[in-house]
């Protein structure tokens, strides 16, 4: 990176910013967060338009029982768009919660039916009073007609309706609740509803009608961000004499420096150039071949390298893959993401969640048949054990059992999964030794290549021993000669100029936590195996499941092949989130903490007009 030191009067500030925002490579610091209210007005206005944006184009009333009327009503969207929307999305919540309460009100009228209001207004004036009642069947007393004026309205439930009539001179008294009287006839309530139901289609057509306004409306979101990343950017600017001059620090790609120094010699604005150094906290752009570049996510949710530190990216993203595939260990799942994947690229399927993720997911099926296959699942099927799978494959696979000398026999994956893991820790430390050393110099890491030397030197001196590639006598100096270069570099010189004994305390006390640390590490690679062999197992009794309905009619053909379906569908996305999860986790504590990988970096972030 270079940095840029850009020294202008105060009044020039915001000119300079928009010239700024039109190369779209200067990354100048600014604030995660509204610095006040102005900033906070302006993130209110963009998130505003976002939401109107994300309103409409989730938008779909072709399936709406009123689509035909809401597609034929004129509406005219008037004053500013996104205000007109939010006003329709508050109305349309109020409208719906109406219109459920008029329709439990027809319920509440329908026993009642239609009638005659001026004529129980005249009875009242005539010094009489009409009652409601609603009773259950069984409990409805026909000797009640014989002592009151009694009239059932409805009766073709399992509860009656009727009504009595009582002169207010007289005392009143029955042997049940009273209900209230109607607030009107069930037609008056019918009424209520359609006027409710029509402006209901008004206001969605009036949203429908705003979906003109989708370009316009993010065209000012734009802007909105656009104007908000540049009042940032001017937050973060230093003031110096008395705020006539403002001083901006920016950060911009080595490659760009011509393009840069011509431009910022075309605005006349006073600047200084010089190369970032790690003191400065550069922000970081990583720089990546296609294959890692799809990574990249995976680095940057753990933490951007700082400005000295190595981008792990092209580590990460071989054995994400592996670990993944292993994880997943099927074959025909591997088939089944690899076609998802492509499906997502070309547009075929659309999901949300997975924008940008196609290419991705179509190598890690890739990678998920080619591990699935050496495995030798496919789909719960054992295609070791499978008759139409060719010999030669077969002997492709790893599978089985394995008998170690003087330690018994073990599952042959589960040995590879401990295999991979050694090497992937041996080759963190490995990494973790020589980019300490580049940043820190030799001198203050010898613990750090005295521990490599000793585990990366035993493991490679029992190889030899034990394959019988060089004689005894030259394994017992190999030994000899790493145990006591090791162990000056652990114990005596770990920490150059200190006093010996502290020097010892301290590699006593590294010896403790990197034994007890390295074989945790190590076993945690196990479950490359487990997770495999779980989902294995369960595609496998899915599938012995369908094989138990299957029988010789064609009608038993359905429910196979929809348990196969479902099954198998239900392990792929166990399956798959198991395995996006712990290799995850292999990479960022296993593999991330034996590497010394910090991941303080920021992220590169220049200053544009999107």
């Amino acid at each position: 990176m270079t940095k840029y030191s850009f020294i202008l009067l105060t009044g020039e500030k915001e000119g300079f910013l928009e010239q700024l925002q039109e190369l779209g490579v200067v990354d100048i610091s600014r604030s995660v967060k509204p610095v006040d209210q102005g900033s906070s007005e302006m993130l209110a206005k963009a998130t505003k338009a976002k939401k109107a944006l994300e309103f409409l184009e989730g938008i779909d009333y072709t399936k709406d029982a009123d689509a035909e009327a809401i597609s034929k009503a004129t509406v005219t969207v008037e004053g500013d768009p996104i205000a007109y929307i939010e006003n329709c999305k508050s109305k349309l919540v109020e409208l719906q919660a109406a219109l459920s309460s008029a329709r439990k009100e027809v319920e509440i009228r329908r026993p009642w039916g239609t009638y005659d209001q001026k004529a129980i207004d005249s009875l009242a004036e005539m010094g009489y009073s009409v009652h409601y009642y609603v009773v259950d069947k069984k409990k409805f007393d026909e000797g009640w007609a014989e002592l009151y004026p009694l009239q059932v309205v409805d009766d073709q439930t399992d509860k009656v309706w009727f009504v009595t009539v009582s002169s207010n001179d007289t005392e009143y008294d029955f042997p049940i609740k009273e209900l209230a009287a109607p607030e009107g006839t069930v037609a008056q309530a019918n009424e209520e509803v359609e006027r409710i139901k029509e402006e209901i289609i008004l206001c969605k057509a009036g949203i429908l009608n705003a979906k003109d306004y989708i370009p316009a409306i993010k065209a000012t979101m734009e802007t909105n961000l656009a104007d908000l990343d540049r009042y940032l950017a001017d937050s973060a600017r230093e003031s110096a004499a008395e705020d006539l001059l403002t001083i901006f620090t920016g950060f911009a790609p080595v490659e760009n420096t011509e393009e840069l120094t011509a431009a910022f010699d075309n605005m006349g604005v006073l600047y200084i150039k010089e190369e970032a150094k790690e003191e400065d906290n550069p922000p970081i752009k990583l720089k990546n071949n296609w294959f890692t570049k799809q990574f990249e996510v995976f680095t940057g949710m753990y933490g951007m390298p700082v400005y000295s530190e190595f981008d792990p990216t092209a580590i990460v993203a071989p054995f994400y893959l592996l670990f993944f595939s292993m994880c997943l260990g099927d074959a025909g799942y591997g088939i089944a993401l690899l076609l998802f994947g492509l499906m997502l690229n070309k547009g075929i399927v659309k999901i949300g969640m997975f924008d940008g993720l196609g290419s991705i997911i179509s190598l890690l099926g890739a990678g998920t048949i080619v591990v699935g296959t050496v495995l030798g699942t496919f789909f719960g099927i054992s295609l070791y054990d499978a008759v139409w799978v060719p010999e030669a494959l077969k002997k492709c696979m790893i599978v089985g059992e394995v008998e170690v000398s003087g330690l018994g026999t073990f599952n042959v994956q589960m040995l590879l999964a401990l295999a991979i893991g050694i090497f992937h820790i041996c080759l963190a430390m490995t990494v973790k030794a020589i980019c300490y050393t580049k940043r820190f110099g030799f001198r203050a890491n010898f613990a750090t290549w005295g521990w490599l030397l000793l585990i990366v030197g035993g493991i490679v001196t029992a190889i030899l021993g034990v394959g019988k590639f060089v004689s005894p006598e030259a394994i017992k100096w190999a030994v000899i000669g790493i145990g006591t270069l090791s162990a000056l570099g652990i114990y005596v010189f770990n920490t150059p100029g200190r006093n010996p004994l502290m020097n010892i305390g301290a590699g006593l006390w590294d010896t403790y936590n990197m034994a007890t640390g390295i074989l945790g590490d190590v076993l945690s690679y196990i479950r490359l195996f487990a997770l495999g062999l779980a989902g294995g197992m369960l595609g496998q009794a899915f599938n012995n499941l369908a094989g138990m309905v299957k029988g010789d009619s064609v009608v038993s053909w359905v429910p196979f092949v929809i348990i196969l379906i479902i099954g198998h569908l239900l392990n792929l996305l166990m399956s798959s989130l198991g395995a996006f999860v712990h290799p995850m986790r292999l990479t960022f504590v296993e593999y991330f903490k034996n590497a010394g990988y910090e991941g303080r970096g920021a992220k590169y972030n220049p200053l544009k007009k999107d």
